[in-house]
């Protein structure tokens, strides 16, 4: 019986090694060096921008430029014509801006997506929607709004907060939602259809914990911002086509 019992042992260690093949390069309980981590205050609380470039615009651009085909013809962005600009270039025919406050000197149109009949319908071949559904607290009246104003074969590239702190700015107040790759891709189906629709994820823990600290991208590497880790949805995106008729 002993013999059984080690032989047994014996397995089942080398079954975890096999499942769990990092767990003797970590540091016993008590001995994490937290460092410059250890403290009840982030680094910075506006996202890391007086450090450089954000964590999540790495993502966000990474992603902007992977569907930059699809910026093109008659474009609406949010905010400001920027990525409208960097990523269709000579693509591009006409650049139109949304923006919900009327103090926006370059906006086309002013107002909330989840009613904004003054907004004509069928009308952009490509929507840029960076960072806003968060602050949207009635998103199906938002995205059936983003589906009539595309025309038909037009494209919705959007992006949305997974893991992330709250922002202290204008917005603050705003702030409604965080999200995770199954929450978009089942709000989105229910308006454009399934086949339509192409949501990611981007984010890893180092990377997760480096944007709520604050740090900047400079501060990791390519290789360790490249990871993608589905439990650690720092950034979700969305693609979304407008069927033709």
């Amino acid at each position: 019986m002993p013999g059984v019992i080690k032989k047994l042992a014996s397995r089942a260690l080398f079954w975890l090694q096999r499942r769990m093949p990092r767990l003797e390069s970590n540091p016993p309980v008590g001995e994490v060096n937290f460092g410059d981590l250890r403290r009840l205050t982030p680094i910075s609380r506006h996202f890391g921008y007086e450090r450089g470039s954000p964590v999540d615009r790495y993502y966000i651009e990474n992603f902007l430029e992977a569907c930059s085909t699809d910026i093109k013809g008659r474009v609406l962005e949010i905010g400001d014509n920027a990525y409208t600009t960097r990523f269709g270039g000579s693509r591009v025919i006409t650049k139109n801006v949304l923006h919900v406050h009327d103090n926006n000197a370059s906006a086309a149109f002013v107002g909330d997506l989840t009613e904004a009949p003054h907004i004509p319908s069928d009308s952009f071949d490509c929507f840029i929607l960076t960072q806003t559904l968060h602050l949207i607290f009635d998103l199906r009246a938002a995205i059936n709004t983003i589906y009539r104003i595309l025309k038909p074969g037009g494209v919705l590239l959007a992006t949305a907060p997974g893991i992330s702190h709250l922002s202290v700015d204008e917005w603050a107040d705003y702030w409604c939602w965080s999200f995770t790759p199954s929450t978009l891709r089942r709000l989105f189906a229910e308006t454009f259809p399934e086949n339509h629709v192409s949501v990611e994820q981007f984010g890893n823990v180092l990377a997760s914990i480096a944007f709520l600290q604050g740090l900047s991208t400079g501060e990791l590497t390519r290789e360790e911002l490249d990871c993608n880790d589905r439990c650690y949805p720092l950034l979700v995106t969305v693609r979304a086509v407008k069927p033709h008729a």
